[in-house]
């Protein structure tokens, strides 16, 4: 049934909104790594590919949410980052 793969999900999905939440509140993407996020979205991505064509069940909503804000997040990070290189550079104010 893949309950265990949802609580996996589930434990892995509660930090994607905090982490969205501070880059909104703050504008702030220093320490965040794109490659990591670009990494973990291949990860969920090959987890729904896989559970399309073995193992179809609600756990897909799962690995899609969890994409979902990751790729936000990754998002977050490419549009607060050139914000930061602007103001490192003294061009920013």
């Amino acid at each position: 049934m893949g309950l265990f793969e949802a609580i996996m999900l589930v434990c892995f999905g509660f930090s994607w909104p905090v982490s969205i939440a501070k880059a909104l509140r703050t504008k702030n993407v220093s320490g965040k790594s794109p490659w990591f996020m670009v990494l973990i979205s291949l990860g969920y991505a090959s987890g729904i590919v896989h559970k399309l064509l073995n193992d179809p069940n609600w756990v897909i909503f799962l690995y899609g949410l969890n994409l979902l804000m990751v790729l936000t997040d990754l998002s977050l990070y490419l549009r607060y980052s050139r914000g930061e290189e602007r103001t490192v550079s003294g061009e920013g104010g």
